[in-house]
């Protein structure tokens, strides 16, 4: 919490982006119409600025001990860092997933207008 705030106070005094501020969240779906449920959702919640939808990702992975594949729709979230955990907790909530596959990476560096585009889409109103 205190790390956050003081990424905020010094990109708001400074006008640059600090790295870690904003994150992707990476959220695999079964079919598109769950893909759009969950990205409205998010976006109407604020939780997150930016949702792209990414059709047909083949998976493979050990589901009971057995390889298991599956075509999945992939979900990339931009949003601040500070909100991954909520945003996390919200995706278990509504996926119907047993084990959603949710995880976060920071991002690093990137178009400060960008940046700023990403946190005035998350005010709240």
């Amino acid at each position: 919490m205190l790390r956050t705030l003081s990424l905020q106070l010094h990109s708001a005094v400074t006008g640059s982006y600090v790295s870690g501020t904003y994150s992707v969240v990476f959220v695999n779906c079964p079919n598109e119409q769950i893909a759009r449920e969950i990205a409205r959702a998010i976006l109407d919640k604020k939780l997150a600025a930016s949702v792209n939808i990414l059709p047909k990702a083949s998976s493979l992975y050990f589901w009971n001990g057995e390889i298991e594949e599956a075509t999945e729709i992939l979900l990339l979230i931009k949003t601040k860092t500070s909100k991954v955990h909520v945003l996390s907790g919200y995706i278990r909530l509504v996926h119907p997933f047993e084990i959603p596959e949710v995880f976060s990476l920071p991002v690093d560096q990137g178009d400060v207008r960008y940046f700023k585009w990403l946190e005035e889409g998350m005010e709240e109103d």
